[in-house]
């Protein structure tokens, strides 16, 4: 059984910076580390693997330091790592993302059974790459899996959160899961697993290889942008009841709550 995994490279900081001109984000000179919920992706790949035999592939788009962050994975039990690295990406948004990872599947021929990818990633939180992956690859996908619970020889059960609730899915195979935290936790890497990331070979493809049109990713290709960041303020107009205003106070808090309560009845 082969596994996919989406591995994305984001700043190892909070201090991130949006460029003012493109409404992306400045990557040059930030430290970057593996996505969160990618790494807990990798580990329910790896430990399927252990399991059912296989073989583990990570994908990822992205500048060259995201070499690293795919020798991590290398490191962590997966077995081939691809990259897609080309300066007319920059800027891609979601969809541009999507469309470019799915024509280097196909163009590549990656074989899998099972794609999983994090929910949503630290840097960007959209939570729509692998939505938008599985439909351009025509996948069932399931959101906001936080338990796998049985992988048969066709199908796969999990349980996805709800709010306050969950629901269990079958799906069929091949499948597209977007993971939670809890579907599993990453381990640390072995000796034997750095050694074997050190002498691998990181698979480099640009857009050229793997039949891809500038116009059709990078800002150009993006049907959505970023127009404008701020921060949001908070305002309150607050009123302090103290000492002999207390009893104010509290007829004050009875009188709202009532309010409430009587245009809810309404």
């Amino acid at each position: 059984m082969n596994f996919l995994v989406l591995v994305k490279q984001v700043p190892d900081t909070e201090k991130v910076k949006i460029d003012p001109t493109t409404g992306t984000m400045v990557r040059e000179g930030l430290d970057v580390t593996m996505n969160p919920l990618d790494a807990h992706a990798l580990e329910l790949a790896v430990s399927l693997k252990e399991k059912f035999n296989g073989s583990v592939t990570v994908l990822s788009m992205g500048p060259l330091n995201t070499i690293d962050v795919l020798k991590d994975a290398i490191a962590l039990g997966a077995d081939r790592a691809i990259l897609l690295s080309d300066s007319a990406l920059a800027g891609s948004d979601t969809w541009a993302t999507s469309f470019a990872l799915a024509k280097t599947i196909e163009k590549l021929n990656i074989k899998f059974d099972l794609l999983v990818c994090g929910e949503k990633s630290t840097d960007g939180e959209t939570g729509q790459v692998g939505i938008e992956l599985a439909t351009l690859l025509n996948l069932p996908v399931v959101t906001y899996v936080s338990e796998l619970i049985e992988l048969g020889s066709n199908f796969v059960l999990v349980k996805r959160s709800v709010e306050d609730a969950h629901e269990i899915w079958k799906a069929p195979l091949p499948v597209c899961l977007c993971v939670l935290k809890s579907v599993a936790e990453p381990r640390l890497p072995t000796l034997s697993g750095k050694k074997k990331a050190m002498d691998a070979k990181i698979e480099i493809y640009d857009t050229r290889l793997v039949g891809i049109h500038p116009e059709e990713v990078g800002l150009k290709g993006s049907p959505t942008r970023v127009v404008k960041v701020f921060n949001t303020k908070i305002a309150r107009n607050c009123r302090i009841y103290a000492d002999k205003d207390v009893l104010e106070g509290i007829d004050r808090v009875v009188g709202l709550i009532k309010a409430v309560r009587e245009g809810e009845a309404k």
